[in-house]
């Protein structure tokens, strides 16, 4: 009977690590106060894995930051501007490459793969001098044992390491990063001989982009690589794992030849597709590594269509050569159910965070072994039954609602620069018409406001009170500083997307589900078990109260289906497409009340359209094809005369250019300020673009403040490519993590840098 776990979340079960690490970072700890928060943590998790009966346990899988930048530390890769010289790698500068410190900035960090977790990106070159700077893997292995678990040490492979890296500053793009496989294996060796020499049967080597579309040469590396580990490892059992997709049928042709690996793993909740390359050819006396328990969402296994699953492929790999295991690790969903006390006992049994799914891959494991556990298999049974037949689930209106949705691409009755010109007769704006994003400063004392209403202390008339007053402040302000559009600040909620998910029927929402998204920084997914509908009415109330503090147009403020979609555990009982879909009907509403109470400039944020693109290519179109579709949902209804603003955050936009297009918004505003000239220069390429534009003019992600003299740089290079009847001003993003002291500056910079340049374009004429 045995049982894997691909990895295990790092922040602990009440966020400890999280604690720890921020209590660290300002001073207010010592580095061996943090060691032991870690080292309590990690003995916890081995002990709970093994106490459930794990065989394979992982080790090295956490991490103070990124299990990335752990790699980066193993190799000796640190860029020259953290001064490192050479011996093991600190705390200092493990977390200077992390966040940067007083005198060099961070290195730069992206979406590992399709999840919201960050991973820290390697930056290195033909200059780059690796050396085995980092024991950290060795050391928690030892650490384990010690403690008397054996465990699986799990590092990230070459390939994929390499692959997930850019180019270093100042190193031509088209460097090939492969080409330093011959410099990285050696490190590689010394790390795996030392782990042989500590103990270790098994390791693990996780090489996911196996799951991408890899050209020829790519595979070939992974060939070449583990022909030349192949001497190191051997007398090891060596578990390459794959994860996130299916994996492509060339792919898992090199996979299954790799020589020296004795054991293949495969997410088949997101690659059913993987069955059938298994089915078709397994190599024989090898490991199957089945991951069948959902690594990424929180839902209960169904553990009879997972039992059936792995009888089908015990058929085919033999007995004792299949592995139970989890999708991918488990650091992609919340981490302990025992501590949700305020969840709806009904809901909670559909449930299972990563401390459940350890149980279920081994009772899954022993079953197979012929040893099930009846009463928990039908405790299972029971679950899923009353999930599929609960009144809470399904909403016979929401369904047929959206059924009626397919006949129609639901695009507004006129095109764009006949909507604009309706517009601006009746909002009658400047040329480069200033504007923000949309949320104002969050003050202590507004939170606590907040806090105290939700905890009902305080009283509801207090609270609006409380809140009317920071709109007409937030208000005051703009008219002050001469913005054009203004918006209310948003003082009244909390998060973008769980703001509207408590007024949303079908959402349910944890006390600590949180899940890491870098470094310390958690978000609380909310949970959509159920069709998605609204019962009343959610924005309207501020925005028509602030639209009567001011004669200049008000922003209404909403957050779009795709990011409420992208950015919550989503229910899999349906297609994602179809809980969409619900969701923009929903927005629907919200937009026809909030234009017919007056409210003329309604924007509907799409920060994280891009972030649920699929991996693989040949699955873009689909996806881009309902989401933007479903963007359209929410506003088709509205009058020519009604804007209809979007705003989306650091996207890889240039790829999607055209979707975005498609979304056929009025006007959009873009977080663009660390990648100006990427953005810009799709326009430079000659994409036609109609609609209005903001690309942000300064970072609201930095204190900084910048000049009137920078903005009005920043404005005029885009007057280059876009022109000037379609272009606005404004920040990248909103300002709720700012203070007023930061903003009120920059917002009269660039107000100032918008005036200067109306008049030399007046001018100019």
């Amino acid at each position: 009977m045995a049982s894997h776990i691909v990895g295990y979340p790092r922040m602990g079960p009440k966020r400890e690590l999280k604690f720890a690490l921020e209590s660290f970072w300002d001073g207010k700890s010592t580095a061996e106060d943090l060691q032991k928060v870690s080292a309590d943590l990690r003995s916890s998790i081995w002990k709970q894995m093994s106490a459930a009966g794990t065989k394979f346990i992982p080790s090295n899988t956490f991490a103070h930051y990124d299990q990335v930048l752990d790699t980066t530390a193993m190799l000796g890769a640190v860029p020259p501007r953290y001064g490192y010289t050479s011996g093991e790698i600190g705390l200092d500068v493990y977390f200077s490459m992390a966040r940067g410190n007083a005198s060099v900035p961070a290195m730069e960090m992206t979406k590992w793969f399709d999840t919201n977790y960050h991973y820290i990106v390697p930056e290195l070159g033909p200059e780059v001098n690796f050396s085995y700077a980092s024991h950290k893997a060795v050391n928690e292995y030892k650490e384990a044992k010690a403690l008397g678990v054996d465990t699986v040490p799990v590092l990230v492979g070459p390939v994929s390491y390499l692959l997930l890296s850019k180019a270093a500053k100042g190193v031509d793009k088209s460097f090939d990063l492969l080409s330093l496989l011959p410099k990285i294996l050696p490190v590689y060796k010394e790390v795996i001989s030392e782990l042989k020499a500590a103990g270790a049967t098994w390791i693990q080597l996780d090489e996911p982009v196996l799951v991408m579309d890899l050209e020829g040469h790519k595979l070939q590396a992974f060939t070449g690589a583990y022909a030349e580990l192949e001497s190191t490892l051997s007398g090891l059992n060596v578990l390459v794992e794959t994860y996130f997709a299916d994996i492509p049928a060339e792919a898992y042709k090199t996979l299954t030849s790799l020589k020296g690996v004795t054991a293949f793993g495969f997410d088949l909740v997101r690659g059913t597709k993987t069955l059938d390359l298994v089915k078709a050819g397994f190599p024989e006396g090898k490991y199957l590594f089945a991951g069948v328990v959902d690594g990424r969402n929180i839902w209960a296994n169904d553990f009879a269509a997972s039992l059936s699953t792995l009888q089908a492929l015990e058929g085919i790999v033999g007995k004792d050569k299949l592995v139970v295991s989890t999708s991918c690790s488990l650091l992609h969903t919340a981490v302990d159910l025992i501590n949700e006390t305020k969840l709806d006992d009904e809901i909670k049994s559909w449930m299972a965070f990563a401390a459940q799914k350890v149980i279920e891959v081994n009772a899954l494991a022993k079953a197979l072994a012929g040893q099930k556990d009846e009463a928990l298999f039908s405790a299972n049974a029971a679950a899923l039954a009353s999930r599929r037949s609960s009144p809470r689930v399904t909403n016979e209106g929401v369904q047929k609602a959206a059924a009626a949705l397919k006949g129609s691409d639901h695009r507004r009755a006129t095109n764009v620069s006949a909507r604009l010109d309706a517009q601006q007769k009746k909002l009658n704006l400047p040329i480069l018409p200033t504007t923000t994003i949309g949320s104002f400063p969050q003050t202590v004392e507004l939170r606590r406001v907040r806090r105290e209403y939700k905890a009902k202390k305080v009283s509801e008339e207090d609270y609006v009170k409380a809140m009317k007053e920071e709109i007409k402040k937030v208000v005051d302000l703009q008219e002050e500083l001469d913005i054009d559009v203004l918006v209310h600040g948003e003082p009244e909620r909390n998060d973008m997307v769980e703001y509207f998910g408590e007024q949303l029927s079908g959402f349910a929402f944890t006390a600590n589900g949180w899940v890491q998204s870098y470094g310390s920084r958690c978000v609380k997914p909310p949970v959509i078990y159920g069709d998605v509908s609204r019962p009343k009415a959610m924005t309207v109330f501020w925005s028509a109260m602030a639209q009567s503090m001011t004669s200049r147009p008000m922003k209404g403020m909403l957050t779009g289906p795709v990011t409420i979609l992208n950015w919550s555990f989503v229910r899999n009982d349906q297609p994602r497409h179809e809980t969409c879909y619900q969701i923009a009907l929903a927005i629907k509403d919200e937009v026809e009340d909030l234009e017919k109470g007056g409210i003329g400039v309604i924007q509907i944020d799409e920060a994280a359209l891009r972030e649920g693109l699929p991996l693989r290519k040949s699955e873009h179109a689909f996806y881009l094809d309902w989401a933007v579709h479903s963007f359209r949902i929410t506003n088709c209804g509205v009058q020519d005369s009604t804007q209809i603003h979007t705003h989306m955050c650091y996207s890889h936009f240039n790829d999607i250019i055209h979707s975005i297009i498609d979304m056929d918004a009025d006007v959009i505003t873009i977080e663009n300020s660390r990648s100006d000239e990427k953005l810009l220069s799709v326009f430079r390429e000659g994409v036609k673009y109609g609609a209005g534009i903001g690309p942000g003019v300064y970072d609201i992600h930095s204190p900084r403040i910048p000049s009137s003299e920078e903005i009005a740089d920043r404005v005029n290079k885009m007057l280059a490519v876009l022109e000037q009847n379609i272009l606005w001003v404004n920040p990248d993003c909103g300002l709720k993590t700012r203070k007023y002291h930061e903003v009120k500056p920059a917002l009269k910079n660039m107000v100032d840098a918008a005036k200067l340049i109306r008049s030399q374009l007046a001018s100019a004429k």
